[in-house]
């Protein structure tokens, strides 16, 4: 019988996809055609694609927070004031490609403003910006030129809205061209001002046009229709006003003034509505006629208003500081996508479509600390049935609980997100079951949650977006926080029991038989779970629960530094159902608590982490230890088996995550890319995916690039060889241009090396003989031409070189045909250009030579070089005269041995040598 094959071993994960934080604080701002989301992190705009659902680029700030933020209706423009009271203005890219460096402001004004700004917007023709600020002025400036052009004084207060009037009618014969700048101020009053060119000459200081008394609380929201006839306020009164600011009167009405000139009827706004809200209103807008949300004729169509206010979307269950925080602060209309956005207080962004009047998208800001995190897959593959499982539709989405009472559900192909509330405290951990089609959270509220998707047969099915989940069980009977849960492990049926551990030192069994596995829509409906068994289990609080592949066995870890193991006793006769638990035995050996636990897929072992920052493995038959994997620095927090078992994927307090060998207990892989403890690690089914999430708020997906890794290798590898047979082919053919450039390109400094040694045997014999700097003529002609970059290069080699006696003389004799064949211009410029211009040689401890990256680029690049050359050339000629001085003294010495025998050696053949000649002289004679 033929052997199964074992897997090979993962050792390489790249990082595929991060979900950092997206909103922290501050404005945002949306492109008019809805592509392009703007936000604010910390000091930094952030742009994000919303169609891609990843970062762009990032603006840079100048340490401050953003108070203002707005983009002009043309998308080239992306203006902000911070609170030092600048303005900067940015170019926004218009390619899609995510930019590593930040982007710089074209414009700066160290003091636009004498206050802080909290409104700012840009006219319909992307010319103008009006900033209003927090002593009551407002001023208009022209964003290409950036000067002033308009300065409004007069509010009673801080400047809380603004909108532009500029009406525009394509089918108009003399179209208006007058431009109306409305504000609004804590004062409660709105003012409209003439932004036309002959009011700001006249006037030094310009008053407004008229000023609308209507509100009797801080006005929030303007916006103008597009006509121009009809203004919409809403302010903290609860209240909307609908204004018609058309112009009133005409010459045919006007008056005449004593000295009988026709004098025009004043600019008179009359306010035509008003409409109770019921709320406080923090944003207002109008909607375009073509967006009538009840399909009317043209005819009958009137104005639709919307309004975004303190009470946000509507939530069953929820506190006042909850309900607070989750209130409307601004809200954006699209008429492009047909849709408007909501900025809620509690840093979440929501997209809802007029035409369906649904949340098509929600976008979550900020996670603060990730707890834990677990796979689910919401929807069922096309046409098959719960017992069905395709790979598809598996792990489609991800679950977190972060320091919330919130718990997340992302999609893991977009930044698509829901909120799923239920729980009145801080979520602590998360399970999944039935394949993931359920969820189960536990909460310091002393309660668990079972959590299934509305599945709605209209319902459009894809992976990147998510359902509404539903709470349709409850789980209550603690004294304390639930810390642990566990699921049973019934992948393909429904599931049918689970275990909660709490830090009342006891784990509980819940009967999950007849569980649905669909959310109706009703919160109300949810059924109460009952408890099959309650048992003391540790002596201190229980960190983690999980349950064996088989629903034999169930594992808990505690922090009195023990795991244990339990027999699961689960039977059902007919409607009774029973559940029990018995001690089988504890693993004992960690010094500190045990944070995770986790049963093999493939065998009889468990592994465990611990404070004491290892994890170990243990035998299910005697409970002993087996193996122990260290070289985490902290605390382990998570541990998972991978690859039948064959591996092992940790996360500890340290930001690493680490892939271990079983056999070797060796780590094979550390996947850095977090800052913070990892508290939450999730393996999906077919473990080519691994989600990491930490207290940083980042979470990382890491996808299995072993393959990929190993294909490239290869092909590297075959190249290498392909070029090193190109290089000796070179070399035997004397093309010494192709060869040189060749171990160039390579990175091989060792092969030029040994190139430049061999080339005085190689230089061809010629009577006379041809001179030549570097040893051959042909390299002479090679090093003369040969291109700047590649002439920088071999410089940092020759620095290399003559850092060793061994090579020096090769360096010398390079360096000197170099400076003899090149003028000294090409080498300084040498530095200044190139890729290569980077790049430094070192010798490794193993005697290979290795090329780093350096930043010594132009001017500093050539003084760095000359500063490291120096030194060497002179040690090598001092060495040098030493060896002279010392071969001087040999002589010296030889001369003197033996009672100077060799010296009389040389006489008497000095002696003979005169004589021969003389007698070879007489006899030719």
């Amino acid at each position: 019988m033929a052997s199964a094959v074992r897997p090979k071993l993962k050792t390489a994960f790249k990082k595929a996809r991060v979900i950092t934080p997206l909103h922290t604080d501050g404005p945002v701002a949306v492109t008019q055609d809805g592509s392009k989301l703007f936000t604010c992190v910390g000091e930094e705009a952030l742009m994000t694609d919303l169609k891609e659902g990843r970062e762009i680029c990032r603006f840079s700030g100048d340490t401050e927070s953003i108070t203002s933020l707005c983009v002009t209706p043309t998308s080239t423009h992306l203006i902000l004031f911070t609170s030092a009271l600048a303005l900067r203005v940015y170019e926004i890219p218009t390619s899609s490609t995510p930019l590593t460096n930040p982007v710089h402001p074209i414009r700066t004004v160290a003091r636009a403003h004498d206050a802080p700004v909290h409104v700012c917007k840009s006219d319909p023709t992307s010319t103008y910006l009006a900033s209003g600020s927090a002593d009551g002025v407002v001023k208009v400036w022209n964003i290409l030129k950036g000067y002033v052009t308009h300065v409004f004084k007069g509010h009673g207060g801080v400047v809380s809205a603004l909108a532009f009037n500029y009406p525009f009618d394509p089918s108009a014969v003399n179209r208006e061209t007058k431009m109306q700048l409305i504000t609004g101020s804590v004062d409660t009053r709105i003012r409209i001002f003439d932004l036309s060119a002959p009011v700001a000459r006249t006037e030094a200081v310009p008053k407004p046009e008229a000023v609308l008394e209507g509100h009797v609380s801080v006005p929030r929201g303007l916006d103008v229709s597009r006509d121009g006839k009809w203004l919409v306020s809403g302010g903290r009164d609860s209240v909307v006003l609908v204004w018609d600011i058309s112009f009133k009167g005409s010459s045919a009405t006007s008056t005449k003034s004593k000295k009988g000139k026709a004098k025009a009827t004043a600019f008179s706004p009359v306010l035509v509505k008003t409409i109770p809200v019921l709320e406080r209103v923090e944003s207002v807008g109008l909607l375009r006629p073509e967006e009538d949300l009840a399909g009317a004729p043209s005819g009958s169509r009137k104005l639709r208003v919307y309004t975004g206010g303190e009470k946000g979307v509507e939530h069953d269950a929820v506190t006042e500081d909850q309900e607070e925080q989750r209130q409307i602060v601004d809200s954006i209309y699209i008429p492009a996508t047909s849709t408007i956005v909501s900025v809620h207080a509690d840093q979440n962004i929501l997209f809802h479509s007029l035409s369906t009047q649904s949340l098509t998208r929600q976008l979550i800001g900020y996670n603060d600390e990730v707890i834990d995190a677990t796979f689910v897959s919401p929807y069922l593959p096309p046409q098959a049935g719960p017992s069905v499982p395709n790979s598809e539709w598996t792990d489609t989405h991800v679950a977190f609980a972060t320091n919330s009472s919130l718990i997340r559900v992302y999609s893991t192909e977009s930044l698509d997100a829901r909120l799923l509330s239920g729980h009145s405290e801080i979520v602590l951990c998360l399970a999944s079951g039935a394949g993931g089609r359920v969820l189960a959270s536990g909460s310091k509220d002393h309660s668990a949650r079972i959590w299934a998707p509305r599945r709605n047969p209209g319902d459009e099915r894809s992976v990147t977006t998510v359902p509404d989940w539903g709470c349709v069980a409850i789980c209550e009977g603690h004294q304390e926080s639930v810390g642990a849960i566990a699921m049973s492990r019934n992948v393909n049926g429904e599931p049918r029991f689970m275990f909660t551990g709490s830090q009342d030192r006891t784990i509980k069994m819940w009967d999950l038989s007849g569980l649905p596995l669909t959310y109706s829509g009703n919160a109300d409906a949810a059924a109460k779970c009952k408890s099959l068994t309650a048992q003391k289990a540790h002596e201190k609080d229980i960190n983690a629960l999980d349950i064996a592949p088989n629903d034999r066995y169930l594992a808990s870890g505690s922090q009195d530094r023990l795991a244990k193991v339990w027999a699961i006793d689960y039977t059902v006769v007919g409607n009774a159902v029973r559940g029990e638990m018995r001690l089988l035995g504890e693993c004992k050996g960690h010094r500190r608590g045990v944070w995770t636990v986790r049963f093999g897929r493939a065998e009889r072992v468990l592994a465990t982490g611990s404070g004491d920052k290892t994890v170990k493995l243990w035998s299910l038959d005697d409970f002993t230890c087996l193996k122990t994997f260290e070289g985490h620095t902290n605390s382990v927090l998570r541990v998972d088996f991978i690859n039948a078992g064959m591996q092992l994927v940790s996360a500890a307090s340290d930001g690493l995550v680490k892939l271990w060998n079983v056999r070797t207990e060796e780590c094979t892989a550390t996947l850095d890319n977090h800052e913070d403890k990892v508290w939450a690690l999730a393996v999906s089914a077919d473990e080519s995916r691994i989600v990491s999430g930490a207290a940083d708020s980042v979470v990382t997906f890491w996808e299995d690039c072993t393959e990929e890794q190993e294909r490239e290798k290869e092909s590297q590898r075959a190249d290498l060889v392909q070029k090193e047979q190109d290089f000796l082919n070179y070399l035997s053919l004397h093309d010494y241009r192709n060869a040189i450039q060749l171990a160039l390109a390579m990175d091989q400094p060792g092969r030029l090396l040994s190139l430049f040694s061999t080339l005085p045997s190689n230089a061809p014999t010629s009577s006379p003989p041809v001179p030549s700097f570097s040893g051959h003529p042909s390299v002479d002609t090679v090093l003369r031409t040969l291109a700047r970059t590649d002439l920088a290069r071999l410089l940092r080699y020759v620095r290399l070189w003559n850092a060793s006696a061994r090579t020096s003389a090769v360096a010398q004799r390079v360096l000197n045909a170099i400076i003899r064949l090149r003028p000294a211009a090409d080498v300084a410029e040498a530095f200044d250009t190139g890729d290569n211009s980077n790049l430094d040689v070192v010798e490794s401890a193993g005697g290979s030579l290795a090329v780093l990256q350096k930043d010594d680029n132009g001017a500093t690049g050539l003084k760095d070089w000359v500063e490291a050359v120096i030194p060497y050339t002179e040690r090598h000629l001092a060495r040098m005269e030493r060896l002279l001085q010392d071969s001087y003294v040999v002589d010296y010495l030889l001369g003197e041995m033996d009672d100077g025998m060799f010296d009389e050696l040389e006489d008497e053949e000095d002696d003979s040598a005169p004589m021969e000649v003389d007698r070879a002289v007489a006899a030719a004679a």
